[in-house]
């Protein structure tokens, strides 16, 4: 992201607290963090979580992180419409139906894609697909409050 640079237009978000936990759980479960997890599936799940809770930091920082992990960007610019395409695999598409059924909360479409995803993964595997997703839209909620917008340079 060295091209572009971020503006805190409504408030930083070092005045509470709140912000070091954040930054806890992110080297917990963000994006340098190491998960059993297939990193570019994680890292897919990041990108979607920004895409659906329109962040411009997260877009940008996980489209760039994608490209760097070797997703290629075919697979990034067809994210959104990943149900329309062959670029992903079944793994990847319980993952991201869990993803948005968690971002998006409806309680019964979330227990049917929990209970797709279980089919495909293990425990362990499913518990940090949750981290992830729940790290990743807490980071674009915050990112948004404060009013990260990208500059020009």
């Amino acid at each position: 992201m060295s091209d572009v640079t971020f503006e805190d237009r409504r408030f930083s978000p070092d005045l509470v607290e709140f912000h070091d936990h954040a930054k806890a759980m992110a080297k917990s479960v963000g994006y340098t963090a190491s998960l059993s997890l297939v990193k570019q599936l994680a890292q897919l799940l990041r990108l979607r979580v920004a895409q659906l809770n329109p962040c411009s930091y997260c877009l940008i920082l996980h489209s760039q992180a994608a490209e760097d992990q070797g997703i290629s960007k075919a697979r990034i610019a067809n994210l959104p419409s990943w149900r329309e395409s062959t670029l992903y695999s079944e793994q990847e598409g319980a993952a991201l139906a869990y993803c948005e059924a968690l971002t998006i909360f409806d309680q019964e479409k979330f227990a049917a894609a929990h209970d797709a995803a279980a089919k495909i993964f293990g425990e362990q595997e499913l518990a940090e697909i949750a981290a992830v997703v729940i790290n990743m839209n807490l980071w674009t909620r915050l990112k948004l409050a404060q009013g990260a917008t990208p500059i020009s340079a």
